[in-house]
């Protein structure tokens, strides 16, 4: 059994955990210059393509498994929670994998893509993690397969070369904290809309199109989400979201926050029939007691037996 993460390590409820435990207020304190530091994120997106994927169609096609890239993208999201790794690691190994599944593709054996999830979210732990788990004890949390070390590193060298040694990447996590501070200026909540934004990102990595949204786009539609659930949500929309930066575009961001609703939604549909099935479990639980109430008790079928002997 693989060691369980210290339990003195603190939580991390969003990328913007402060290492040196700064005031939260301090979170949003940027520069007059941000904004063109931003806009040259922003510009910087269109030269890099789908996460550099020639065939965005790719992922929307028969060839590629949505289910399974789902169940792949919820054991990176698992790992990352047993051990505690920054958002930001679990994001760089689902960019990782869906990088190289644009140009590689898997055999539908399962135990290919489970190698190759594990084998980047080494490499993402390796990049952002101070402590890095073994390859053995990086297989937790149910993996339906176990490979030996050996396996995992030339896994990781056909993930490297499929990339081009490139692992740096842009990531929506490079935008919040200054979308943020557009929807709170004060910085007031701004930690907590970082935090909800953060876990709206992760919540929706499964699905098959994320790769496909750019991540500003996706960083202002989390900040939306995030927004219109701690104040008026008339306040925050794509249109308003399109003002914050030179590059961004209405029609990006209102198809993230489309996607990110129709998750929400997915999520609530998936909770209301376990719902309905407690009350079917409970309801005959009720009506117990009058079955066994009308049962003899135990006293009452010995001295039965015992009249029946003496006779």
């Amino acid at each position: 059994m693989p060691p369980s993460p210290s339990g003195s390590s603190p939580s991390l409820s969003g990328c913007c955990d402060l290492l040196c435990r700064e005031d939260a207020g301090e979170l949003c304190v940027l520069e007059d210059d941000s904004g063109e530091c931003i806009a040259g994120f922003v510009e910087g997106e269109a030269a890099v393509d789908f996460a550099g994927c020639e065939d965005p169609g790719r992922f929307r096609s028969d060839s590629l498994d949505p289910t399974a890239r789902r169940d792949a993208v919820a054991w990176i999201l698992k790992v990352r929670s047993y051990y505690r790794f920054r958002p930001l690691t679990a994001y760089l190994a689902v960019d990782y994998m869906d990088r190289f599944l644009c140009s590689h593709r898997l055999p539908q054996n399962g135990w290919a893509l489970q190698l190759l999830s594990v084998a980047c979210l080494s490499l993402a732990a390796k990049m952002e993690e101070t402590l890095v788990p073994s390859l053995l004890d990086l297989q937790v949390e149910d993996a339906t397969f176990i490979f030996e070390p050996r396996t995992v590193l030339r896994m990781e060298l056909l993930v490297l070369t499929a990339l081009d040694w490139r692992l740096q990447a842009m990531t929506p996590f490079s935008f919040v904290n200054f979308f943020a501070y557009k929807v709170d200026p004060l910085s007031k909540r701004a930690r907590l809309l970082v935090s909800k934004a953060t876990q709206i990102i992760l919540a929706t990595m499964h699905e098959v199109d994320f790769p496909s949204h750019c991540p500003s786009a996706l960083a202002a539609a989390a900040i939306i989400c995030a927004a219109n659930e701690t104040q008026n949500p008339a306040f925050v929309n794509p249109s308003t979201a399109a003002s914050w930066c030179v590059g961004l575009t209405e029609e990006r961001i209102a198809k993230c926050y489309q996607m990110m609703q129709q998750v929400y939604a997915d999520r609530i549909l998936r909770k209301t029939p376990m719902i309905l099935s407690q009350h079917r479990v409970t309801s005959p639980v009720k009506r117990e007691p009058r079955i066994s109430s009308s049962s003899p008790s135990p006293s009452s079928k010995r001295r039965k037996l015992n009249n029946h002997n003496c006779n």
